[in-house]
């Protein structure tokens, strides 16, 4: 009975969707507020309907509920309770659910939240999202629903997958898609603002919220995902250039340029139309994640469905969606004043230099992704595009964004004076040099790739510290009288000098890890030591053991340096019986410089064992560097201003009717 009042639900999410869509843009174009706040109500009937569906089938997982072909699919009465209830969006059905919630959440945050912004405005936004949500309820219902049901259930279900029984990745989609879907806000504010004409500063204000909170879980998303694949996966590594990992980090960095861009269009009232297009194809990227994900063109741990007829469907949903805006933007972008003027030297132009830095590194990994895709569907010729390629292409213009990202705050807005800004420069770039040979001499480093990345790193943080201690004002202040102005800097700018400082960090470590890192992979009896770099890596002894709902062996191998013992690590190798899939589970110990990472492979059959071990120098870094920028977009969000908001057009002052 849940389940069918869980179906129910979800049509009548779809039909407040549709209400939503068509009633508040009449209401638009009719100047009736009564109409307009029609999008508010429905906003919040669509959540409850989408929310009602998502509990109901999370109670049928729960509950082990056999009679439902999704729970049989994906769960079995054996599984943890953790992963009975993250079973839910492990599978195509149910995260296509969590999406449409997501989205449903969006809109009624937005309606709850959002008061400040003129009523013509909001339920133009509320109506532009309910459109994307119209299309999503429908593939569901239609292609993906679950909560079909089986004439004779089975005793049990076929299991998970077991990768995916883990509470790494257990939280990795909620937060990829508080990314994904959240970008739709953009969209719909990008769309809105086509539609009524209105693009300044104040739309840039009520639109840069949404953003920051999609930006932030995006980046959350894609940093617990590779932590996951680091640990979980047991090849030493955290990032594959996966085409569906490429799909997660394209709308990342082209968000990122977004919401560089709308900084300029809030403080300087420029780059309008570009910020529009930003919008737009920030969201378009999330859209082509979701369509790679779930078209069936991709093999991927990550992929969720194999389905050619779905990923027709989402692929029409893009092209309606997508090719609309922009022909939208084309019809619309002439009536978009050009905004304020500025010259080369000031910061409009840097950020203008970061936004094309940004676009250009989201097309190389566009290309890189999407090119064997479509030659492959031409002509059927399969190749690769592996890390060689992103790493020659992508690295050095991501290193120019950071280097430029150093250069940024030193710029004043509208105009800068370049003796100033050479003679700041001048100062970081010394600092940088000298810090970058007393980090080589001290620990012996001699690569001059890694040298160069490691410099980038630096200069960035060291050009952030400097920005802050000239805003404190040292050294001309007093100490206490710098602490004071420091604690009174807005928050907006804690995020920026937070999100660049976590930028700086996490490239050092991806730095250090790439270049630096210390492997050995062998077969070993017990007792045998393993020199990896400094450490001795001695398997001891291997223990079978039983979990929940595996089989485990357990090893216990022992580290040292120069003969004292430093830690023991754990690496078990598992099997899942339902499933009938083995994992692995690394033994990692986290050190201030880097992790000792040991991996535990087949029996050789004569008392030995296949081994991994790892010395992996900078990897605390990237977690603690990818925390930091997260953090920084919610800092930002707390900002008084963007709380606030920019004043409203109060409606009542024209005629209702």
């Amino acid at each position: 009975m849940i389940t069918e009042l869980g179906h129910l639900a979800l049509w009548i999410a779809l039909a407040a969707a549709l209400v939503q869509s068509i009633v508040p843009l009449w209401g638009t174009r009719a100047r009736s507020a009564s109409a307009m706040r029609v999008a508010d109500t429905a906003a919040q009937v669509q959540f409850l309907g989408a929310a009602a569906a998502f509990g109901a089938l999370t109670w049928a997982y729960v509950v082990s509920d056999f009679s439902l072909a999704n729970v049989i699919m994906n769960s079995h009465s054996s599984k943890p309770m953790l992963y009975k209830v993250t079973g839910v969006w492990a599978n195509h059905e149910g995260s296509m659910l969590l999406w449409v919630l997501m989205l449903a959440l969006f809109g009624v945050l937005i309606s709850v939240f959002g008061r400040m912004i003129p009523v013509v405005m909001r339920s133009t936004v509320l109506a532009v999202q309910a459109m994307i949500g119209v299309g999503f309820y429908l593939f569901i219902l239609l292609t993906s629903n679950p909560f079909l049901r089986v004439a004779s259930p089975p005793l049990d279900g076929q299991g998970m997958n077991p990768l995916l029984q883990d509470p790494g990745v257990a939280f990795h989609p909620p937060l990829l898609y508080l990314g994904y879907v959240g970008f739709s806000t953009a969209f719909s504010f990008a769309v809105a603002a086509l539609i009524t004409g209105r693009v300044d500063p104040a739309w840039a204000r009520w639109m840069r919220p949404w953003v920051l909170i999609a930006w932030s879980g995006l980046t959350a998303g894609i940093a617990l995902g590779s932590w996951w694949s680091y640990y979980e996966l047991g090849w030493g590594g955290f990032w594959f250039w996966d085409p569906v990992e490429n799909a997660s980090f394209m709308p990342w960095l082209i968000g990122t340029a977004l919401l560089h861009s709308a900084i300029v269009v809030e403080k300087r009232n420029a780059l309008l139309k570009w910020t529009i297009l930003l919008s737009i194809l920030t969201f378009s990227l999330s859209l082509i994640g979701t369509f790679l994900v779930r078209s069936g063109i991709l093999s991927s741990v990550h992929a969720f469905a194999t389905d050619p007829g779905r990923g027709a469907f989402i692929l029409a949903l893009l092209i309606i969606y997508v090719g609309g805006a922009l022909m939208l933007y084309t019809w619309r972008a002439a009536t978009i004043g050009e905004g304020g003027v500025f010259s080369i030297w000031s910061r409009e132009s840097g950020l203008l230099v970061n936004n094309m830095g940004l676009t250009a590194a989201t097309g190389v990994v566009f290309v890189g992704t999407l090119y064997p895709l479509g030659l492959e569907l031409f002509n059927g010729a399969k190749i690769t595009v592996g890390a060689p390629y992103f790493n020659q292409a992508f690295l050095p213009v991501f290193g120019f964004i950071m280097f430029a990202a150093g250069i940024g705050p030193f710029l004043s807005w509208k105009r800068a004076r370049p003796a100033v800004v050479l003679k700041k420069t001048a100062f970081g770039l010394a600092v940088t040099v000298l810090l970058t040979a007393g980090v080589a001499l001290a620990f012996g480093l001699r690569d001059a790739v890694g040298l160069f990345g490691l410099f980038i790193a630096l200069w960035l943080a060291v050009a952030t510290l400097q920005d802050l201690a000239a805003r404190a004002g040292l050294p001309r202040v007093s100490p206490g009288v710098a602490l004071r102005r420091i604690a009174g800097l807005p928050r907006s700018a804690w995020g920026l000098y937070l999100g660049h400082l976590g930028l700086a960090i996490a490239a050092a470590g991806v730095v250090a890890v790439s270049v630096w890192k210390e492997e050995a992979i062998q077969t070993v009896a017990f007792g045998t030591p393993v020199e990896v770099g400094p450490y001795a890596f001695t398997l001891d002894k291997v223990e079978n053991s039983t979990g929940p709902n595996y089989q485990t062996s357990i090893a216990t191998v022992t580290v040292s340096r120069g003969g004292t013992t430093l830690v023991t690590l754990h690496p078990e190798r598992r099997f899942y019986p339902v499933e009938g899939q083995p994992t692995t589970e690394a033994g990692i110990a986290t050190m201030w410089h880097g992790d000792i990472y040991a991996v535990l492979g087949d029996p050789d059959g004569r008392g030995g064992f296949v081994t991994r071990y790892y010395y992996n120098p900078g990897v605390p870094w990237m977690w603690f560097g990818a925390l930091m920028m997260t953090l920084a977009a919610l800092v930002s969000l707390t900002d008084r201003r963007l709380r606030i908001g920019a004043p409203a057009r109060r409606l009542a002052a024209q005629p209702a009717e």
